[in-house]
């Protein structure tokens, strides 16, 4: 399978073909609402604003499995991180990273970059950037800030 083969939910539990961003840069993150690293939607949103008229997507799918630290509904997630981030980039439904629910895309993700610890996600704000081609390029983990993540971005670009 390659990535634009993947369907995802949206806040609306609607069906999305990840097919409707193939040519673009990719930068998906599993995101939670009372992390420590939320701030990160800050750095996040002003890597889009920098970006997305270069062909560059944040897809933002939040989870709540680490430490319940994303236990509101899809909508009031997106509510939170609007107002008080300014996020703009597309939001989806909350999903699984690890484990047996887990979300088909993450689990492909992890088959392409492992990450220091073995393919689990191990926390909040793992990166995965994502190359024209569909191709999995990095995975940054959640203490890598976007600003940090700006170069690879641009090289992509």
């Amino acid at each position: 399978m390659k990535l634009y083969d993947f369907s995802v939910k949206n806040r609306a539990q609607k069906d999305v073909s990840l097919d409707s961003y193939a040519g673009k840069v990719l930068l998906i993150v599993n995101t939670a609402t009372a992390c420590g690293f939320t701030p990160q939607y800050t750095g996040l949103q002003k890597l889009y604003e920098t970006y997305r008229d270069k062909g560059f997507e944040i897809l933002d799918f939040p989870c709540n499995q680490f430490a319940n630290q994303a236990p509101e509904s899809d909508e009031e997630i997106h509510d939170f991180c609007t107002g008080r981030f300014g996020v703009t980039f597309d939001q989806f439904a909350k999903v699984d990273v690890n484990g047996e629910g887990e979300a088909p895309v993450f689990a492909w993700l992890k088959k392409r970059k492992g990450g220091l610890f073995g393919s689990s996600i191990k926390w909040n704000f793992t990166k995965f950037l994502v190359d024209r081609e569909g191709r999995v390029v990095a995975r940054f983990a959640p203490t890598v800030t976007p600003e940090k993540i700006e170069a690879s971005v641009a090289k992509l670009i």
